[in-house]
């Protein structure tokens, strides 16, 4: 008797779902029709996989997943669906597996309605055009979601999820805003300091004394489902977010978007488009910022951006981190001499410990480890004895990729909830008001995430090649070998980065790990 396993997939049709946690109406009868066709058939079936609200086009519908995994393994001979399309609506996943693999595996596809059938060689022109069909509904699905959006960013109104901080949505008009007098009040006294000659670490510190929330802990506050980051740390107002609010024209009345896109409708991945791709309208809010103050913390920042005599980047720039919280250390100047420190530290008690080292003295500790390494390896025939250059940079790799899979993960559950939304939008079931407003939730992170991913794809193409050099670590060592000064470039060619601890009592240096490019 043949095995069959029978695939269930949430309608696009239905509507009665029930709750979250139960199969819907649609899916109870997909079930109760393929089980009687089995028996009528005379099939034994083996398993049933059943996913919910999910879209055709979302390849990493866990039951969808499992299923490949246990035909790959055999589990079964025949797949059961409704329709084609409930297996999948993309047509490269319609020739991977069901003309590819499944007949590879011994496999069997069936949907029972299209009558699609991979025993009849007849038929493999029709599952085909039923999975060209099904892409062009992705495809036009895809350009009407990216023109409404479009068309209402060039109107001026806020695409997002939340608005920014210092802002709310205007109850009586989709897509304008509004000031929010509570947190305007803190966005004025930001610019305000700044412009007064605070640095952006210590205006987080004095807020952060005064007990003010930070934007994300603020709109957890109104009852917004905004996440945000674990830990203790995670209501505290950090350096980053006053970088960014002392640059957002969103504050001068200014609306600003698209600065992500997506290249195709098949890609889930967005990049950063040129600037002038940027939809910016002008006036299309009450500003908060008066454009004097505006004009006069923009100069300041130009100013600032330039902590070094010439404007000369500094020698351990942003490659040494706080090895407590993580936070890239920061350049400061004090009598003549430069130091890094823990902004994180400076921002609140309670929010790390701390590190702290002159310039002058990691540059010793480095130039030190440096001739101590080149010692050592100088009289070896192979530097592998001692470091395994090679496995600690595949290690690094294998990590970057797991981050990156990680993010990636994540961008398609957004794009899925996208979509989601858009076929409530068809099936009337939201208004296009509506529609516009709930889709909101997913663009700030689906942008933040993008940015995540390019820095992880950065990562590993610094890596690749540093791993494809690897037969030159020698004569990289021997080139550096007896120095007694560094300069940026020989950062930049052997250090990946440096953590630092905060000094312990009795001791005169800090505890300093480094993490080389070799």
């Amino acid at each position: 008797m043949s095995k069959a396993a029978i695939y269930c997939r949430l309608s696009e049709e239905d509507r009665n779902k029930v709750s979250p946690e139960d199969d819907s109406v649609s899916i109870q009868n997909q079930k109760s029709m393929l089980l009687q066709y089995a028996m009528q058939q005379g099939w034994e079936v083996s398993h049933i996989y059943s996913d919910d609200d999910y879209t055709g086009s979302d390849r990493n519908r866990p039951e969808f997943r499992r299923l490949l995994a246990d035909a790959q393994a055999h589990k079964f001979d025949i797949i059961l669906c409704k329709t084609q399309s409930r297996f999948t609506r993309e047509l490269e996943l319609v020739e991977k597996y069901i003309h590819g693999l499944f007949p590879l595996w011994g496999i069997r596809f069936v949907s029972i309605v299209d009558n699609a059938d991979t025993d009849n060689k007849g038929n493999k022109k029709s599952r085909q055009i039923n999975g060209l069909v099904n892409e062009w509904y992705l495809e036009d699905m895809s350009d009407n979601i990216r023109s409404v959006l479009t068309n209402r960013r060039e109107q001026g109104f806020h695409i997002g999820a939340f608005v920014l901080y210092g802002y709310q949505k205007d109850p009586a008009q989709k897509g304008h805003l509004i000031i929010d007098p509570e947190a305007a009040a803190v966005v004025c006294r930001v610019f305000t300091l700044f412009s007064q000659g605070y640095g952006k670490t210590a205006i987080a510190r004095i807020l952060n004394e005064d007990g003010i929330p930070n934007p994300t802990e603020y709109k957890r506050r109104k009852g917004l489902r905004y996440q945000s980051p674990p830990g203790k740390t995670g209501t505290l107002w950090k350096y980053p977010a006053i970088s960014h609010m002392l640059t957002n024209e969103i504050y001068i009345g200014n609306m600003v978007q698209g600065r992500y896109g997506s290249v195709s409708y098949k890609s889930k991945q967005n990049k950063p488009r040129p600037k002038d791709q940027w939809i910016r309208v002008e006036h299309t809010h009450e500003a908060i910022i008066g454009q004097e103050l505006w004009e006069r913390v923009q100069a300041l920042i130009r100013e600032k951006a330039k902590p070094f005599t010439g404007g000369s980047i500094g020698l351990f720039a942003k490659k040494v981190r706080c090895a407590n919280c993580g936070y890239t250390m920061r350049s400061a100047k004090n009598r003549g001499r430069h130091y890094l420190q823990c902004s994180n530290r400076r921002v609140s008690k309670d929010a790390c410990t701390g590190a702290f080292i002159s310039v002058e003295k990691l540059e010793r500790i480095v130039v030190q480890e440096l001739n101590r390494l080149s010692a050592q390896y100088l009289d070896q025939d192979e530097l592998e004895r001692n470091l395994n250059f090679s496995g600690s940079l595949q290690a690094q790799k294998r990590k970057t990729l797991d981050q990156r899979s990680k993010y990636q993960t994540q961008q398609e559950e957004f794009q899925t909830g996208l979509r989601e939304l858009y076929l409530d939008k068809v099936r009337g079931i939201l208004s296009e008001a509506d529609f516009l407003s709930l889709s909101q939730d997913f663009s700030k992170e689906k942008e933040l995430l993008e940015e995540k991913i390019a820095e992880t794809n950065r990562r590993l193409e610094e890596l690749d090649v540093r791993i494809a050099a690897g037969d030159n670590r020698r004569e990289l060592v021997q080139r550096y070998a007896n120095l007694e000064h560094l300069t940026r470039e020989m950062v930049e060619a052997l250090i990946d980065y440096i953590l630092v601890w905060k000094r312990r009592p009795g001791e005169s240096d800090p505890p300093v790990e480094i993490h080389w490019n070799f």
